[in-house]
């Protein structure tokens, strides 16, 4: 499927290629994946982008997640209506709303996220 011209066309480009890859970082005590194809647009995935970026420790186990393949239950509220929420973060075993602007901020933040977990070892 291609595109239209769209405001970050590049960005969205490099997301794109970054499709399938792993990298491993600190010797292989970390590593990172990135999916991330187009879909057609749908009113859970408005921007046509379906992703998974995801930072592992050497064990396989997940702790960090951006994606958008699944709704992100917010906390139950009594007398509130469920928001659909398809962008979100994992940290650990907690889920987070995530505002899905563009590809290179999604892919910034993503790092970031990061940065900050190895530099802390916390969120």
């Amino acid at each position: 499927m291609k595109r239209s011209h769209h405001k970050d066309d590049y960005d969205l480009q490099t997301l794109l290629e970054l499709n399938g890859q792993t990298f491993y970082l600190l010797g292989g005590k970390y590593w990172v994946k990135f999916e991330a194809h187009e879909v057609e647009p749908t009113k859970h995935i408005p921007h046509g982008i379906k992703y998974s970026l995801t930072f592992h420790d050497k064990y396989n186990k997940r702790i960090i997640g951006y994606d958008n393949s699944h709704d992100c239950l917010p906390k139950i509220r009594k007398y509130s209506a469920k928001k659909e929420q398809w962008d979100h973060i994992h940290k650990l075993n907690k889920v987070y709303y995530y505002e899905f602007d563009c590809a290179c901020e999604l892919i910034s933040d993503f790092w970031k996220t990061i940065e900050r977990f190895l530099s802390k070892g916390r969120f």
